[in-house]
């Protein structure tokens, strides 16, 4: 399988924090998603991944043929921040403008269409002209996305696209993921982080689990799924399982964990429930893992 971006021994320290070393791959025509806290390493990931910020130490390959994030790269990735990274009193018009003179495949009436689409005025609504600073961070981030699918990229990044959104409009970001990786021929990949994957699972095909600026675990969602089930149970049968489970919730009368299915046969034998994990369900299984070991 092709990879979008390869990365060996990443590494990007700061005084308070390092992340890395990481060794990973992003696998070329899917949609992976960064999950993790706030504070594990996301949005450093993101950023050093995109050439924002420099890294400390690695080795970062792109689409199999560069290192280095050259003008070329950049003009195949659309980077999304979580935070606004245009001035304030800036309008849509205003980010036609920079992105046009920025990037040669900017579609100036298709950035009108998109953020028409996504309910943001652009310039050529009818309406007065809102800047930045008048907006709400929801539609901040709607005319932000806009900028990037209104061009011709190989790789979308977006650091928290779904935060500010309602979920009307997480669920149709979801569709336009689909739509952009679908008329990719498996071709076009996407990488975006979230801290809650609960409205945005349909968006993953890939995922990469982060804490403490690590990543603790990584694969293809239908296969974790099939690595990992949820036990849970009334109280009665806790003693007899407890030792299968790598995490563990329980209060007065039910209880529940996660434990590796190849562990099914034998819950079940000990008188336990078992399910197939949601994506949601081992974003916080995994995360709550990895606290664990990190507190040994």
């Amino acid at each position: 399988m092709k990879a979008a971006i390869t990365a060996k021994g990443l590494t990007k320290e700061y005084k308070t924090f390092k992340l890395g070393e990481l060794d990973f791959e992003i696998p070329m025509g899917f949609s992976t998603a960064l999950i993790g806290a706030n504070g594990a390493g996301k949005t450093t990931l993101i950023d050093t991944l995109c050439g924002i910020i420099e890294k400390t130490n690695g080795e970062v390959t792109y689409f199999g043929e560069a290192t280095d994030t050259t003008a070329e790269i950049k003009e195949r990735i659309g980077y999304c921040a979580a935070q606004s990274f245009y001035p304030a009193d800036w309008t849509a018009k205003n980010i036609a403008v920079s992105c046009e003179a920025a990037f040669k495949t900017f579609n100036r009436e298709k950035f009108a269409t998109i953020c028409d689409e996504m309910g943001v005025e652009s310039e050529l609504s009818g309406k007065k002209k809102k800047n930045l600073m008048q907006m709400s961070d929801g539609n901040k981030m709607r005319i932000y996305l806009a900028s990037v699918f209104a061009r011709d990229t190989d790789l979308l990044v977006l650091d928290e696209p779904g935060s500010n959104l309602d979920p009307l409009m997480r669920d149709r970001l979801c569709d336009r993921f689909r739509q952009y990786i679908d008329e990719g021929d498996g071709e076009k990949t996407i990488i975006f982080s979230t801290h809650n994957i609960s409205d945005m699972e349909y968006a993953a095909d890939y995922v990469i689990f982060m804490s403490a600026g690590k990543i603790v675990e990584q694969g293809f969602v239908e296969d974790l799924k099939e690595k990992y089930i949820i036990v849970r149970d009334d109280i009665a049968t806790y003693e007899s399982v407890k030792g299968l489970l790598l995490t563990k919730s329980k209060n007065a009368t039910v209880y529940s964990g996660l434990a590796l299915a190849e562990n099914k046969e034998k819950a079940e034998s000990l008188g336990a429930g078992t399910e197939i994990p949601t994506l949601q369900q081992l974003s916080i299984e995994i995360l709550k893992l990895a606290e664990m070991n990190e507190g040994k």
